[in-house]
């Protein structure tokens, strides 16, 4: 197998695997959730073979594949990778497994159509991160609402209906304005080209640029989601299994984000620079606003879906300062938040497969029952609070820099979303206050067991991850910031017209701070003549 052919493997593995289950009993339970985990786990263990043969120096994508699909429409099996999606990808197949075992006693019917729901989603989100043709693209973008639209309606809470009708309306919305946009895109007089690489060279005027920037960024903002378009996220969240919850936060969150930085903003920069503003307003409301929110809801998932809005709104920020330093530190945030909040479903579901409920006046006092839990807990927190050697730092830590750098209102936008960090801290550890500590008042928690070995190695390996990355950001940074420099330089330089200086340049021109030679006093000189020699100086 080439190097090329991998990158489809890896993206095709899971529906060749949902494929398989097809053919299973749907009573075997057992062997369905163990083989539905094992194909996951070998997708895994070949997008690690990516990371270690990506070359972050190479310029363009790295292991790409072109081969004509619609010859008379221009359309293209095309797919590749840089930093960013690489990054991305290795989440997404580092999740699902982890994902499905945390799910090995809560889904207890359906459990056939559960598994190939769950790997023909990770197919769809894998290629949506590897496409480069729009319309392949589109396609996997679309194919995602399908399973994801069954996993909440069928196996999520009461009100899963409802949550899953919204989630689907609010994204279809969307993404039919952005497929009008594609088509505009692709025709170039009679000929068409859906490749990424045709549309990057194309001129648009700036008020076609402005209306296609529209229809892609309305799509894409949804998907984050940005204030106003969140309000379906709660309710999905809430309704959706844990599993659910997981891979909508930990995964498909993220391809707004990456929407924007791959194909909305490259293809129209002018338009892109003229909403930056918007887009850096809206993302500082969504900081705050998300956090205020999650700070006074009574159901820990619910708490946990707001804290999204606000951390994606960090995303946001990140894109809308447009240096590298915020965009590189986007990205880290892509990666910290689902680790964590991954996690923190996770954890959530841990408590409500024993008592049934979300609700926080439920609980205290369960640290007493379940120290391993209480363990867990506190660190992953901590992780999504952004504390100090944990992962959740360092993007936040760069997106407030890259933002604050960049000057003007910039600076103003930085000063406000630091306030949102506060506000993680302040709600998450309420949470775990409310949950862990205080007297074990509640007569139904006195039962409650400790985490079993199951769950600890569901959530292990999300808590060691957080730590390491914490502590080594370059784990990712490096494979990232190539990518990163030539998307600002891309955007901006096509946009303004000028020449990007990025940070790192603007301190190396900085010219050499003098420093003083130290003064040395010797045996039987007195203050007067070091005064003088100083003078002299």
């Amino acid at each position: 197998m080439s190097s090329a052919d991998l990158l489809t493997a890896v993206v095709f593995l899971p529906a060749i695997g949902a494929v398989l289950l097809a053919l299973f009993p749907a009573e075997d339970h057992t062997n369905l959730k163990g083989t539905a985990i094992g194909v996951t786990a070998c997708t895994f263990v070949a997008s690690m073979v990516l990371w270690v043969g990506f070359d972050p120096k190479a310029p363009g994508y790295q292991f790409t594949v072109q081969v004509a699909w619609i010859r008379e429409f221009g359309i293209s099996y095309a797919i590749g990778i840089d930093g960013i999606s690489l990054t991305l990808l290795v989440l997404t197949t580092f999740l699902m497994p982890l994902t499905l075992l945390g799910a090995w006693t809560s889904v207890k019917h359906r459990v056939k159509e559960f598994a190939i729901a769950c790997l023909l989603l990770e197919t769809a989100m894998l290629g949506a991160f590897v496409a480069l043709d729009l319309f392949l693209f589109y396609v996997f973008w679309e194919a995602m609402l399908i399973p994801m639209y069954f996993i909440i309606g069928i196996w999520g809470g009461q009100r899963r209906i409802y949550a899953a009708i919204k989630f689907f309306i609010f994204t279809m919305a969307g993404s039919l304005l952005m497929l009008i946009a594609i088509l505009y895109v692709a025709r170039d007089g009679d000929q068409w080209s859906f490749l990424l690489a045709d549309a990057l060279v194309r001129d648009f005027s700036p008020a076609e640029q402005g209306w296609l920037f529209g229809a892609f960024a309305l799509a894409f903002a949804i998907k984050v989601p940005m204030v106003p378009v969140h309000t379906w996220l709660p309710d999905a969240h809430v309704e959706a299994p844990t599993a659910g919850s997981v891979i909508l936060a930990g995964i498909l969150l993220k391809l707004g984000v990456y929407g924007f930085i791959r194909f909305a903003m490259p293809l129209f920069p002018t338009a892109a620079l003229a909403y930056l503003p918007v887009i850096g307003w809206l993302a500082v409301v969504g900081i705050i606003y998300g956090a205020l929110l999650a700070w006074v809801q009574p159901d820990m998932k619910k708490l946990v879906a707001y804290s999204s809005v606000s951390h994606l709104g960090f995303c946001m920020l990140g894109l809308a300062a447009l240096t590298t330093e915020g965009v590189a530190g986007a990205v880290f945030v892509m990666i910290a938040h689902g680790i964590s909040t991954g996690a923190l479903f996770l954890l959530v579901g841990v408590l409500y497969e024993r008592r049934h409920t979300r609700a926080l006046t439920d609980y205290g006092g369960v640290a007493k029952r379940m120290p391993i839990y209480a363990f867990c807990l506190v660190v992953t927190a901590m992780a999504s609070a952004g504390l100090p050697a944990l992962s959740g730092f360092p993007g936040e830590f760069l997106v407030l820099l890259g933002t604050f750098t960049a000057g003007g209102a910039q600076r103003l936008w930085a000063i406000l979303a630091a306030t949102g960090v506060i506000l993680a801290a302040v709600y998450l550890l309420w949470m775990v206050q409310r949950v862990l500590l205080g007297p074990l008042q509640n007569p139904a928690n006195e039962a409650l067991e400790d985490m079993s070995t199951r769950e600890v190695v569901v959530v292990a390996p999300l808590m060691i991850l957080a730590v390491v990355l914490g502590l080594q950001p370059g784990i990712v940074l490096d494979k990232v910031e190539p990518a990163v420099e030539t998307f600002v330089k891309q955007v901006y330089e096509k946009g303004s017209g000028r020449r990007y200086r990025p940070l790192k340049a603007i301190v190396e021109e900085r010219p050499a701070i003098p420093t003083l030679a130290p003064i040395k006093l010797t045996a039987g000189r007195g203050e007067a003549d070091v005064a003088g020699e100083r003078g002299s100086r």
